[in-house]
C-alpha cells in the first residue's frame, strides 16, 4: 500500500502556520500549491535526492520551488511552530516519555549574567609612528 507523504491530519495542523502570500501586482504565474511543495520537500529529505532531480511531473512542483519554500518556511519559523504544536498535543495526551528527555544549549536559552571571561591583555607591541613625511 502506498503511504501518503503528507497525511490530511498533518496538513490540517501545518496549513494555518504557513505565511500568507500576496498576489503578484502585475499578474504573472500563480504560486505553486503549498501541499505539493511540502510533499516534494519531504520526498527529497526522505530519499536524499538532489533538489533539481525531483520529478516535477510527479509532484506538480519543481525541486527548486520546493527548496525555496523550505527556506521561506524555515525563516518564518513554520517548522519550529509545527514541532511545538505537535509536542503540545502529545503532551496533553500523555504520550511523551519525559524520563528519556534531554536538553542542551541548542534547545534551551542560556541565562544572561553568567561569569564573564577574564580580559586577556594584548600581546602585540605598539605600532611605530610613520617615518614617511607627507
Amino acid at each position: 500500500m502506498k503511504r501518503e507523504l503528507v497525511p490530511e491530519a498533518l496538513w490540517q495542523r501545518m496549513e494555518p502556520l504557513l505565511p500568507k502570500r500576496r498576489r503578484h501586482r502585475k499578474g504573472g504565474r500563480p504560486f505553486a500549491d503549498d501541499r505539493a511543495a511540502l510533499r516534494g520537500i519531504l520526498f527529497v529529505l526522505k530519499t536524499g535526492i538532489a533538489w533539481e532531480d525531483l520529478p516535477a511531473e510527479v509532484f506538480g512542483v519543481s525541486g527548486i520551488t520546493c527548496w525555496r519554500r523550505l527556506n521561506q518556511w524555515a525563516k518564518a519559523g513554520v517548522f519550529r511552530k509545527l514541532q511545538q504544536k505537535l509536542l503540545n498535543e502529545l503532551g496533553m495526551r500523555g504520550r511523551i516519555d519525559w524520563s528519556r528527555a534531554s536538553f542542551d544549549s541548542g534547545s534551551v536559552r542560556a541565562q544572561k549574567g553568567g561569569p564573564k571571561r577574564a580580559r586577556i591583555p594584548p600581546t602585540e607591541g605598539r605600532r611605530a609612528p610613520s617615518t614617511i613625511s607627507s
